[in-house]
């Protein structure tokens, strides 16, 4: 079963980079990225939409009628929407977020990007979050990708994660490792 699901990645990461390479090729890897961006927020922020696509009973002609007309009315450049036609017709269109991530996570490390991730207990403004990423950027000597989300069960602190690195200074965790410690008594 394992061995199914890391050849699904893989033949995941292959039709992101296929992608890139076409994007690439035709000189327009910042515009399909940015018509990515704005298809993963329309997934992200619309449930019916995100439902469709990843319904398995829906009919290929439904779900091609349904990406055109979206990618008509964002003006999608004609590569994506042939690829969104493409995975359609290979029946690969409910992985669509994880092929239009990894293409994203491409475009950002072929520009020398290391995402990070930054949880806080209290919604932080810009400028908190522009230092923290400047930070960041000083401390790996690299340009930072930072995903910032609130989460108000922290109770207090921050959680970063830079790669395998993860700094946790949430009341959440401390609390955590207190009762931990109580329990091992």
């Amino acid at each position: 079963m394992s061995n199914n699901i890391s050849f699904s990645g893989s033949a995941l990461r292959s039709y992101a980079q296929a992608l890139f390479e076409l994007a690439k090729e035709n000189k327009i890897e910042s515009e399909i990225e940015k018509q990515i961006c704005e298809l993963m927020n329309i997934i992200s922020k619309n449930e019916d939409f995100n439902l469709f696509i990843k319904n398995p009973t829906n009919k290929p002609e439904n779900l091609k009628y349904v990406l055109n007309e979206i990618s008509d009315k964002f003006n999608f450049n004609q590569l994506l929407k042939k690829f969104l036609n493409f995975l359609v017709l290979k029946r690969r269109l409910f992985y669509l977020e994880k092929i239009l991530d990894d293409f994203l996570k491409i475009c950002s490390n072929k520009r020398g990007e290391i995402t990070a991730k930054l949880t806080a207990a209290k919604n932080l403004n810009d400028s908190e979050i522009e230092k923290i990423k400047n930070e960041l950027t000083q401390n790996f000597g690299k340009n930072i990708k930072l995903d910032y989300k609130y989460d108000s069960s922290l109770i207090g602190g921050l959680i970063i994660q830079v790669g395998s690195v993860m700094v946790d200074t949430s009341i959440k965790n401390k609390l955590k490792q207190i009762e931990n410690r109580m329990l091992e008594k």
